[in-house]
């Protein structure tokens, strides 16, 4: 079960990457639901994630 939220949380990210601001919303919900590991895979795929999409290289911090 966790696992379906860590992948949601994925796709969600992903649809709403079009919008900085989104993002970060939704971000930030993200790390209040997740727990401590699957907060640190999700830190991991930010990074890959946001090489494609510099512009929320910056969000990254929000999670370390």
């Amino acid at each position: 079960m966790p696992r379906m939220i860590y992948d949601y949380t994925k796709s969600v990210l992903e649809r709403v990457s079009f919008d900085p601001i989104l993002f970060c919303k939704e971000l930030k919900k993200a790390i209040k639901n997740l727990l401590p590991y699957e907060i640190e895979q999700l830190r991991k795929w930010l990074q890959s994630f946001t090489f494609e999409h510099p512009e929320l290289q910056q969000y990254i911090s929000i999670v370390n």
